[in-house]
């Protein structure tokens, strides 16, 4: 009996005991005791050279953030072209108070592209790191950084998968590395694209697919099992239009889903067309591209040394006939559009719809 009562109060002492300890961990709070300090930078002065873009370039380590209590902190590392940050981009995230993190030439070699360094330049690169609770309380900066860094020239950043159509039925034939391998244009939703062109129906071996890659048969889209859907496993079937003609391909490579739709064209079939701009010298001096002997609505130039500038499409060498638009790499020119946009030199491939505006602009791998 006496066992019983002890029992009793041992229990009823653990739970007053148990309730306190909860109602301490409702008012806990955590504060900011320092910020983490950035305490070396592996280098001062980085010279990037482009024969070793997998080698270890810099290592970059900071102290961590103390808080009142133990908590995991996260990290943010930035990089800036000026001291003031006003256009920051994010280098690295680290997790699981992690306080060390490494980059390659290529790595490093990209971050200065984005901040708008210049090739072949030693410039300064600025640094900073940001301590973060959760998803983003109880921010604390460090003080900023820096080191002069040399990048080398490199195709432009272009953070986008282009697809490609091809088949008999098609400017390409069904060879994949063909000179007339056409881009699908990308849109503002990186799983949807379209294509409008003209389709043949009455050939042999008709039909068509699309690709990931030139060359390569390894990520392909064709006929799913049903209408309106897409296959990539390999062993699709081959799509089909019902007749000879125009038509507006869609299709959302995330859903597996394609949608065709006859189109009519009414643009003129002109002589000859060019790029004009200051990409290639100036509004003087037009670059000719080539016309689809398949489809004469579409051109192309390849493998075209471009400056940093802008340009225009235009027909027969008149500006009666020009397209534009304010966006890089790929869009819908309008006539008598605004100045399209090249940040980097390079060399391209360049496609045109004259009958849609279509355009796709491809650093040359």
């Amino acid at each position: 009996m006496k066992n019983n009562i002890f029992k009793h109060i041992f229990l009823a002492v653990t739970l007053i005991l148990g309730l306190a300890s909860c109602e301490d961990r409702d008012i806990i709070t955590v504060d900011n005791v320092s910020a983490p300090i950035v305490m070396d930078l592996s280098t001062t002065n980085l010279i990037l050279d482009k024969n070793f873009p997998s080698n270890p370039a810099l290592t970059v380590n900071w102290a961590p953030a103390k808080a009142s209590v133990p908590v995991e902190l996260k990290y943010m590392l930035e990089i800036s072209g000026n001291a003031d940050f006003a256009s920051p981009t994010t280098l690295a995230t680290k997790d699981k108070s992690e306080t060390v993190v490494t980059f390659t030439t290529k790595e490093m070699n990209e971050a200065a592209k984005k901040i708008g360094l210049v090739p072949d330049e030693s410039q300064k690169m600025y640094f900073r790191v940001t301590s973060y609770l959760g998803t983003g309380a109880m921010m604390q900066q460090t003080q900023i950084t820096s080191l002069n860094i040399t990048p080398y020239l490199a195709s432009p950043t272009y953070e986008y998968q282009d697809l490609y159509i091809l088949g008999a039925s098609t400017a390409a034939g069904w060879d994949n590395n063909n000179a007339w391998l056409v881009p699908l244009l990308k849109t503002a939703n990186p799983n949807k694209y379209t294509f409008t062109g003209y389709f043949k129906k009455d050939i042999a071996d008709a039909g068509f697919k699309i690709i990931k890659e030139k060359g390569s048969w390894d990520a392909q889209f064709g006929a799913g099992a049903s209408e309106g859907t897409l296959s990539n496993d390999g062993g699709s079937g081959n799509l089909q239009v019902p007749a000879d003609g125009y038509y507006k391909l869609s299709v959302d490579i995330d859903a597996l889903t394609y949608t065709l739709e006859p189109v009519t064209v009414t643009s003129p079939v002109f002589g000859a067309m060019s790029i004009i701009g200051t990409v290639n010298g100036n509004y003087d001096t037009d670059t000719d591209m080539i016309q689809s002997t398949f489809d004469p609505h579409l051109w192309k130039i390849s493998n075209q040394t471009l400056s940093a500038g802008d340009f225009k499409f235009r027909a027969n060498n008149s500006w009666d006939n020009n397209w534009g638009t304010n966006s890089e790499y790929f869009g819908t020119a309008t006539k008598d559009g605004a100045n399209i946009p090249l940040t980097a030199e390079w060399n391209y491939d360049v496609y045109f719809n004259d009958a849609t505006g279509d355009y796709s602009i491809i650093p040359v791998k």
